[in-house]
């Protein structure tokens, strides 16, 4: 059980073990948090008071990050059968910074997630053969038990005066079906073959939505005397379904000592935008003992989300039935060195080139939100770098270090939003043979901002964890106390590019204290 700051509670039991033949494994949680209360000092709606000459904005007041949670897992297996299900519910969930970037104090959502797999994998089929096969469901619904207050009581645009504030109450229901198989063949010398099919139904069979608004021709927000049910009328969101069959196959080929190259292709065809091919490779130079050498390429893409593409009635952003997939090429190259038997280090670098970003972009039209556009490309490059290093027999120390640079091709400008330089370690003390301390530093500099954007730079921060935990074993109490952002920084993230909505960003959570005991039976 854990208790801390932000009035957090949590408890939860898990259990691993035989039933006969299975081996069962259980996981139960419950959990609240009123989440911090950092202050947000200016938001949308503070540029609509100077717009229009109100003052609606509860700009001064706390995000809202609270949320009730429980989770529960289950996982049986049995020979070569598994059967995993999983449950994760959340209510009261707090809107943060506001659904349209203004604070909201009063509007919550509840979601559940129910899952269910169940696998074969025979690894030893018979003359080099495996094989293996998986079905899957997932049922997820999200409500709107409180109304999502979008612009707070008083906001006037110039289709009239909303009294009571623009509300509105977003529900929708999706179940996702997956099927697929796969099979292996390691008897061809030197070669370790693999293929494999599949089939996704994901389908978006139900969507209803309440508010106190309608719309004009041209897209801006109407004020109404009351909430109507808009549901099979003008929606967020129609109902959608889409499906994916995809196949691939691979193979790892040893062509001589210490070397092997592996290279593999998969075709993914979905029902709503067409087909996509996407191949990957690697090389593989066992150098010595101890020290391994890649060269990695692939190619990756992300489809529209449904929201992205067939979102309509939607005051904040807009879909767009045009988009097309994100494409990602990447080049990597890394080694892994293991100096001595305490000291681990690896090194990486890669190049990537990213096509079609999708992106929200403002309306022409004001009061109209933005609408999700494929908006153009970027290129970057970066190195990251791990070590663990350990020190006598009770010091650990690990680390690691990342740079970056990421350019907007259409500008010429550095892409923004991602730190230049990233860094974060760890030292963990043990002493009295049953207490260990854990000291954590992350260090964030040179988050530059979007084109377009003429804020100044995101501040740079630095923050410290300290943790103290006792590992005295079975049948006893074991105790860990956490301090995070121990040294109260300013943490903020990076609200989107242009800043008029949330000009001084986002502020993450500050110093927080937990208290957590664990009883192992």
């Amino acid at each position: 059980m854990r208790v801390g700051s932000f009035a957090t509670r949590d408890a939860w039991v898990q259990h691993g073990g035989k039933l006969g033949p299975a081996s069962v494994a259980v996981y139960l949680r419950a959990g609240r948090t009123h989440g911090f209360r950092s202050i947000i000092d200016a938001d949308a709606q503070s540029r609509n008071d100077a717009i229009f000459g109100t003052r609606a904005s509860l700009a001064g007041g706390p995000v809202n990050v609270g949320n009730d949670a429980i989770d529960g897992n289950l996982d049986i297996s049995v020979d070569k059968w598994r059967f995993r299900a999983g449950y994760k519910g959340r209510d009261n969930v707090g809107t943060g910074a506001g659904i349209a970037n203004v604070l909201d104090p009063v509007g919550k959502s509840k979601s559940e997630r129910v899952t269910g797999e169940l696998s074969w994998t025979d690894a030893n089929l018979g003359e080099g053969w495996s094989a293996g096969a998986m079905l899957a469901g997932m049922t997820y619904k999200q409500t709107t038990p409180v109304d999502y207050q979008l612009f707070p009581p008083g906001l006037r645009f110039p289709t009239g005066l909303f009294p009571n504030g623009m509300l509105g109450g977003p529900d929708f229901s999706e179940r996702q079906l997956r099927a697929s198989a796969f099979a292996a063949y390691a008897g061809w010398r030197g070669h370790n073959v693999r293929g494999g099919i599949g089939h996704d139904d994901l389908n978006l069979y139900d969507t209803h939505e309440t508010r106190n608004f309608n719309y004009t021709a041209g897209g801006v927000p109407v004020p109404l005397s009351q909430t109507i049910d808009f549901s099979s009328t003008n929606p967020f969101l129609f109902p959608q379904r889409r499906q994916v069959d995809y196949a691939y196959v691979q193979d790892e080929w040893t062509f001589a000592p210490d070397w092997t190259v592996t290279a593999g292709v998969r075709h993914d065809h979905y029902s709503d935008f067409g087909g996509t091919t996407n191949p990957r490779g690697a090389l593989v130079w066992d150098a010595s003992y101890n020290l391994t050498a890649k060269l990695m390429y692939g190619r990756a893409f992300r489809a529209p989300a449904f929201i992205e593409s067939y979102g309509v009635a939607n005051p904040v952003i807009r879909g767009n039935p045009n988009l097309k997939p994100e494409t990602n090429h990447t080049l990597e190259a890394a080694i892994s060195w293991q100096v001595r038997a305490d000291t681990q280090l690896n090194l990486t670098i890669y190049r990537y080139a990213m096509s079609n970003i999708i992106r929200t972009v403002p309306n022409a039209t004001p009061n109209t939100g933005a609408t999700y556009r494929n908006t153009g490309d970027q290129d970057g490059n970066g190195m990251e770098l791990e070590s663990q290093i350990k020190v006598g027999k009770d010091l650990r120390v690990t680390g690691n270090y990342s740079w970056q640079r990421s350019i907007d091709k259409a500008t010429g400008q550095n892409a923004g939003y991602a730190p230049r330089h990233h860094a974060y370690g760890r030292a963990d003390w043990q002493f009295a043979r049953a207490y260990l301390v854990s000291a954590q530093l992350n260090v964030v500099r040179g988050r530059a901002r979007a084109p377009g954007d003429v804020r100044k730079p995101v501040a740079d921060y630095a923050t410290l964890d300290l943790t103290l935990h006792s590992e005295r074993g079975r049948g006893k109490w074991d105790v860990t106390a956490a301090l995070r952002n121990a040294l109260n920084a300013d943490v903020r993230e990076p609200s989107p590019a242009p800043g008029l909505q949330l000009p001084h960003d986002l502020p993450m959570a500050p110093r927080a204290l937990s208290l957590q005991g664990s009883y192992w039976m």
